[in-house]
């Protein structure tokens, strides 16, 4: 039987998380933790883990945890509408900005509050990574376990990795190349 009320209240969600998600899928996190989490469909490790795979999958992040949380909940319509509910408020507004043209975005109040958001977007990629950093060092964060001494090394490693090639080749280390070198160091380290 088709849960209607599930239907319209993970579109409705999807569609807030959409609507005021600006810079990027890092940005949406604290708003997707906050959504999600606070209405128990999963539960904060889930969601952590979830975020990994997202981010080692072809597409955008929001859409696949879109897709994933809209199936978990609701089966294939589920994912359907969340996904839908995700993408639907970019599309009408990048439909809007191109029907009133490019002179739009250079008008002095657009400018103004693009840059008023500017600072937000920044805070909230600062609060999506020190949540990312704590729940990779604290076992079971928020819930205060122990302190894990071998994330923290394999973290450092990795920074080290990462910026070392930086330094090295003067061009950033290409994030799917990144993604395979993280995944092999788990591999090893973890089984």
């Amino acid at each position: 039987m088709i849960d209607f009320l599930l239907l319209l209240k993970l579109f409705w969600t999807f569609f807030k998380i959409g609507l005021f998600t600006f810079g990027g899928g890092y940005a949406m996190i604290p708003l997707m933790q906050s959504e999600v989490v606070g209405q128990n469909w999963l539960d904060y490790d889930t969601m952590i883990n979830f975020l990994a795979i997202s981010e080692s999958t072809p597409g955008p992040f929001a859409i696949n945890m879109a897709t994933f949380i809209g199936e978990n909940q609701a089966g294939l319509l589920g994912a359907l509408v969340t996904t839908t509910g995700v993408i639907l408020p970019s599309f009408i507004i990048i439909t809007i900005i191109a029907a009133v043209s490019g002179k739009f975005i250079q008008t002095r109040f657009v400018q103004a509050g693009l840059k008023g958001i500017r600072p937000i977007i920044i805070g909230l990629i600062l609060s999506a990574g020190t949540l990312l950093v704590l729940h990779n060092l604290v076992d079971q964060y928020p819930l205060k376990g122990p302190f894990r001494l071998d994330m923290l090394i394999l973290t450092i490693n990795l920074a080290i990795i990462y910026f070392g090639y930086w330094i090295w080749k003067k061009r950033q280390l290409s994030p799917i190349t990144f993604v395979i070198i993280s995944a092999i160091f788990g591999l090893i380290i973890f089984i």
